[in-house]
C-alpha cells in the first residue's frame, strides 16, 4: 500500500489546517488509520487513530478537542483537521495503516505496517 500525505504548510497560532492521506495499491478499508508526528530531535509520537469504518477515533491528550481525524473509504483517503494550532504542534506529520490496534499497539509506531512520506506543519507564534 502506498500512502501520500498532503496539506501541510506554514500557519500562525490559532489557524487551521487539513491534512489528507491518499492510499493506493491495497484495500484501504482493511486497515485502521493512524496519524503520528515527529518534531526535530524527538521520537515519532501518536496523534490520532481512526477505526476501519471511521466510527471510532482515539486522540492524544495534547490534541484532544482541537484535532479531528476521519476517513472516506470510498475515496481511499483519510483526513486530519487541525484547529487552534499551537507552535508546539510544529512537526512532520505522517499517516500510517495498521491491521491490528488496541491497547499499546494503538500508540506504537512500530505496529503500523505502511507509512507515507510525511508533510511538514509549521506553526509560528
Amino acid at each position: 500500500v502506498q500512502l501520500v500525505e498532503s496539506g501541510g504548510g506554514l500557519v500562525q497560532t490559532g489557524d487551521s489546517l487539513r491534512l489528507s492521506c491518499s492510499a493506493s495499491g491495497g484495500t484501504f478499508s482493511s486497515y485502521h488509520m493512524g496519524w503520528f508526528r515527529q518534531a526535530p530531535g524527538k521520537e515519532r509520537e501518536f496523534v490520532a487513530v481512526v477505526s476501519l469504518s471511521g466510527s471510532t477515533t482515539v486522540y492524544a491528550e495534547s490534541v484532544k478537542g482541537r484535532f479531528t481525524a476521519s476517513r472516506d473509504n470510498d475515496k481511499n483517503t483519510g483526513y486530519l483537521l487541525m484547529d487552534s494550532l499551537k507552535p508546539e504542534d510544529t512537526a512532520v506529520y505522517y499517516c500510517g495503516l495498521a491491521i491490528f490496534i488496541g491497547g499499546t499497539k494503538t500508540y506504537t509506531a512500530n505496529n503500523y505496517d505502511y507509512w507515507g512520506q510525511g508533510t511538514q506543519v509549521t506553526v509560528s507564534s
